[in-house]
């Protein structure tokens, strides 16, 4: 018996398709080969003379033929457990009444309205979230003339694949929680999900040839009708947005070119020698990180994937952990993962363009959530979010304990007014009554008193 039978079956029996079996087979595959994909830096040259974002603007935006060729992809499989929620991350409240997928909406009708195109909305639902995303769609009053209300319209649903026993390399088996024994297989799955569930045909048949795709947590990343204009009119089959690194981000993954065959490529720090690490860590050197916006031509993503026997080369990510991930002393399992952001490889010509920080604007910590539900964020009535004017582009910079690392813990401690408040530590209980402002630098370590330098 092959090795990947058992794998095989078990996916066959969920209900998996040929399309993501393929895909999860190519990485089971990577593993049996002990493949490291490390990439050296004497491999590659860093990302440089870069499109931006302001030449893109200037160009003026897409006409609404185009606009009905495009559909916006949000990633909506999270559950946002390192911050306590127990449902779909996309419904968590970001201010009285409006939650991500609130904004979302408010989004692709502003399209609808302002720019005369039907512009189409898939959400990437797991099945951990399309139940309760579905159903708040339904109840918020979405219009089904737009097409948000009818799963049917709406939903493109992530696979998932088996966790894989690392003593064995078989299928683990959990039989005091079988759920256990799948993962998700990261966004990489776009791809497969596209073709199994029969969307991308679908979209291409409707003459969809655009998509743009983001993460639902990214409130910063919206079609733009001026960067769907320059994507349509460079021809190239995929283009990856990205910002400028800081001194934050130099662990993070950054965006460079391949010396033998001239491509972009994305390297993370698990594919960095140590040897190499300093020059890793060099964000004067290796400038830009992926801000897990991307464009894709869903035409030319159909040929490439022909042309890769229906699986895109996507290198794989190994993860270690248990399989209840609550019970470190449950048996251990590796996890296989891809990144869709390291499609750019896979595609001749494919580009990139430097946008500004204010599209890279992602909820990751209750420090995020703090700072976008105070008073130095705006959120428009088309479903867009921006920095208030006054702070100059510049997001306050929020450290909280551990106290408040969970959503109903930042319930409790109130939200300051931060318009002008430059830093915020908070390093014990405290809380802020309604009408708080702070401002400048703020260091907190109790309820507040008028200086919130000391406990009441």
């Amino acid at each position: 018996m092959q090795p990947f039978d058992a794998f095989e079956r078990k996916m066959t029996a969920a209900g998996m398709g040929e399309a993501p079996i393929r895909a999860f087979r190519r990485n089971y595959e990577a593993l049996l080969r002990n493949e490291t994909g490390m990439i050296p830096e004497e491999d590659i040259e860093p990302a440089a003379d870069l499109t931006s974002f302001a030449e893109v603007a200037a160009a003026g935006p897409a006409d609404p033929d185009l606009l009905g060729r495009a559909v916006v992809i949000k990633l909506n499989g999270g559950l946002g457990t390192s911050m306590g929620l127990q449902g779909p991350k996309c419904l968590l409240p970001i201010r009285e009444g409006v939650n991500f997928l609130d904004l979302m909406v408010r989004q692709i009708l502003d399209l609808h309205q302002t720019c005369g195109a039907r512009v189409r909305l898939l959400l990437m639902n797991s099945f951990s979230t399309s139940r309760e995303t579905l159903e708040h769609l339904a109840r918020c009053g979405a219009p089904t003339s737009a097409g948000l209300s009818d799963p049917a319209e709406v939903e493109l649903m992530q696979n998932q694949i088996p966790k894989i026993d690392a003593a064995t390399l078989a299928p683990v088996t959990w039989p005091a929680d079988p759920a256990l024994e799948w993962c998700p297989p990261g966004h990489g799955d776009l791809y497969p999900a596209l073709v199994g569930s029969g969307w991308l045909d679908r979209l291409l048949g409707e003459g969809i040839r655009y998509a743009f795709v983001s993460n639902s947590d990214n409130l910063g990343a919206s079609l733009d009708p001026a960067l769907l204009k320059y994507f349509a009119d460079s021809g190239a089959p995929f283009l990856m947005e990205v910002t400028r690194r800081t001194a934050a981000d130099r662990k993070g993954g950054h965006l460079a070119m391949r010396k033998s065959d001239g491509r972009f490529l994305l390297r993370e720090v698990a594919q960095c020698p140590d040897a190499d690490l300093d020059a890793f860590q060099d964000i004067e050197r290796h400038r830009y990180f992926n801000t897990n916006s991307l464009w894709l031509r869903l035409d030319l993503l159909k040929a490439q994937l022909a042309a890769d026997a229906g699986v895109l080369p996507l290198p794989m990510i190994r993860n270690r952990k248990t399989v209840d991930p609550r019970d470190k002393t449950s048996p251990a399992v590796i996890q296989l993962e891809t990144a869709m952001g390291a499609a750019i490889e896979c595609f001749a010509g494919a580009t990139a363009i430097a946008v500004p920080r204010s599209r890279f604007a992602p909820v990751k910590s209750t420090a995020d959530l703090l700072a976008l539900r105070s008073d130095a964020y705006e959120i428009l009535d088309n479903g867009k979010v921006r920095l208030h004017p006054d702070r100059h582009a510049v997001p306050p910079l929020i450290t909280l304990c551990d106290d408040y690392k969970l959503v109903d813990q930042l319930d409790a401690l109130g939200v300051p007014g931060l318009r002008h408040c430059r830093s915020l530590t908070i390093t014990g209980p405290a809380h802020f009554p309604p009408g708080t402002v702070l401002e400048g630098d703020v260091t907190c370590s109790g309820p507040w008193n008028g200086t919130c330098q000391s406990p009441v």
